[in-house]
């Protein structure tokens, strides 16, 4: 068995509070759309799908023509949106996430990654935006995988680190990073101060409140 070990993370609502952004983005777009406004509980829920997933879950009666129209409208609106407001660049890291990074960095048998809903448009601007690029060994977006929660994007990571499905762990805020790294055989840290309530993350084997507590989760997952 490999020592090594592997932590991956969501990025939207995990690492980094993008919630004004992705809220304004989306009801902008939305909007351009031609389509009745929505309610933010009704976008924060959806947070974490590819745009053509949380498109089809917010307005199920659409079909696949138009489903892509929305979705084309929304990406080019949060395009725009980058280049009018910064994107990224005002969307900050919560509290305790650089340095839980860094700590885990220095390990050496742990590598970590990213599996995120963004486009890889997206998450570059995030990278560079917080300089944290450096940190992840592998990176996977929605604009190569299925959507979450299908387990490509971390079948895809494994394969990337050489990790073992039984050393690795996803760390997110959502129901759908819970179950996708149930769907690929890794253990789940669910997050509470991100998008959907941690009476959403019941799939998770451990749940923390700040990022302080990530060391002491990954060691009871791992067994010290």
């Amino acid at each position: 068995m490999s020592d090594l070990k592997l932590v991956v993370f969501d990025m939207d609502g995990t690492l980094m509070d993008s919630q004004e952004f992705i809220l304004m983005g989306m009801a902008r777009g939305i909007e351009a759309a031609g389509h009745a406004k929505l309610t933010d509980g009704e976008i924060l829920s959806i947070v974490g799908l590819s745009f053509s997933a949380a498109v089809a879950a917010l307005m199920p009666g659409l079909d696949r023509i138009e489903n892509q129209r929305v979705v084309d409208i929304i990406q080019q609106t949060f395009f725009d949106m980058r280049a009018e407001l910064g994107g990224e660049v005002n969307t900050p890291l919560y509290p305790g996430a650089r340095e839980a990074l860094e700590r885990l960095h220095k390990i050496d048998e742990i590598l970590m990654g990213v599996a995120t809903g963004k486009a890889r448009r997206g998450l570059d601007h995030a990278y560079k935006a917080h300089d944290i690029e450096h940190f992840f060994i592998t990176s996977q977006t929605a604009d190569h995988h299925p959507s979450k929660p299908h387990p490509s994007m971390l079948h895809q990571a494994l394969s990337e680190t050489g990790a073992e499905a039984g050393r690795a762990v996803m760390v997110g805020d959502t129901e759908f990073d819970m179950e996708m790294g149930r769907a690929a055989g890794f253990s789940t840290i669910g997050v509470s101060w991100g998008y959907h309530p941690v009476s959403r993350l019941g799939a998770a084997d451990v749940i923390i409140d700040d990022f302080a507590e990530l060391g002491a989760a990954l060691s009871e997952i791992w067994g010290g």
